[in-house]
């Protein structure tokens, strides 16, 4: 049986932003938005070279990841629990 190789690229989060939300359980969330990068392996050199993917992904603080719908709702992935943005997000965003 033959195995198909793998190809391993190495990956890291770029953080774009970050901001409240309150969540349908009552508890204050702070979420990091990030930009998925990948290295660039095709310069030789020492430097590393990170490009971006153009894949963002929005965690809490703990880590968990958020859902981030086309309507702009956002849910915590692991449990469900809903997020709005709090008031002072939303006045000092505008």
């Amino acid at each position: 049986m033959y195995s198909t190789p793998e190809i391993c690229m190495a990956q890291r989060l770029h953080l774009l932003e970050t901001f409240f939300v309150r969540g349908s359980d009552g508890v204050s969330y702070k979420i990091c938005g990030y930009e998925q990068m990948v290295r660039d392996e095709s310069f030789a050199s020492a430097d590393e070279r990170w490009e971006p993917t153009g894949v963002a992904e929005y965690r809490t603080s703990e880590g968990d990841l958020v859902d981030v719908q086309q309507d702009g709702s956002m849910r915590i992935n692991r449990t469900g629990v809903s997020l709005r943005r709090e008031a002072a997000e939303l006045a000092t965003s505008t």
